[in-house]
């Protein structure tokens, strides 16, 4: 991690900028964003909140951040980024380095196509869903990884079940995934036009969704955005949990 600090931001504090050992909020934004573009003062905020850094207030409750909070941050970002570890295991490797002993090592990533983050019981986890990649595939290179073809790619697109990124002609890790999945299906008769019901049931799940968290996007502090999109990445992955157990159980009565 880097060990030099700089960047210049006007001050959360007049008073703060004084001390060269503490650095305000937008001073830490500065460092950081060259290396976590996605980084923003609500976010630090949010990992604050969740106890994953402490940084000190001045008398009158502004933020001043120690190169300690930085290099806090540092870690806690590229867990998530490059290991998407969910926050609570962070915190805990943060518990054992606060501790003085070795966090748990982490096995290096291999560029290769993502995979869906599953739990222990194979259900999806909500780093799942939390988890936003850069894969861009062509539509050749789609239709090679997903082991399909042509006419049921068209068939995936008719039915609103796969569709390019907005805006662009490439597809995404989900594109891939349920592209895939239609094509293990077929082997069993289901064909793109028996999915759709699938389409309509994660329609109404995420509307439900929506409904649950508009209150919190609609809070005022600075940090409600990311609070929602940790709720729903909760909720999206229970509500996964609910629905593969209620099949289970009808397929086990029947």
């Amino acid at each position: 991690m880097p060990s030099a600090l700089s960047g210049s931001t006007p001050a959360e504090d007049p008073g703060a900028s004084q001390g060269a050992e503490r650095l305000t909020i937008g001073q830490v934004l500065d460092l950081l964003r060259p290396d976590f573009a996605s980084i923003t003062i609500p976010k630090i905020r949010f990992l604050e909140d969740k106890g994953l850094i402490k940084p000190e207030r001045t008398a009158s409750g502004y933020r001043k951040f120690a190169p300690a909070d930085v290099e806090r941050l540092r870690y806690v970002l590229t867990m998530q980024r490059d290991h998407y570890l969910p926050l609570k295991v962070i915190g805990e490797h943060l518990d054992a380095i606060d501790r003085g002993l070795e966090p748990p090592p982490i096995e290096p990533t291999v560029p290769t196509v993502p995979t869906v983050a599953l739990s222990g019981d194979g259900m999806p986890a909500a780093e799942s869903f939390a988890r936003r990649d850069q894969l861009r595939l062509s539509r050749r290179e789609l239709i090679k990884v997903a082991e399909i073809d042509e006419a049921m790619l068209e068939e995936l697109e008719e039915y609103g079940l796969v569709a390019p990124r907005t805006g662009t002609q490439h597809y995404d890790t989900d594109a891939l995934v349920i592209a895939k999945t239609a094509h293990e299906l077929a082997a069993f008769g289901l064909e793109p036009r028996h999915l759709r019901a699938f389409r309509a049931a994660a329609d109404r799940e995420v509307g439900m969704v929506e409904q649950v968290v508009a209150p919190i996007r609609g809070a005022r502090d600075a940090a409600a955005r990311a609070r929602a999109d940790e709720t729903v990445n909760e909720i999206a992955a229970l509500s996964v949990r609910l629905h593969a157990t209620l099949v289970k159980a009808g397929l086990g009565r029947s």
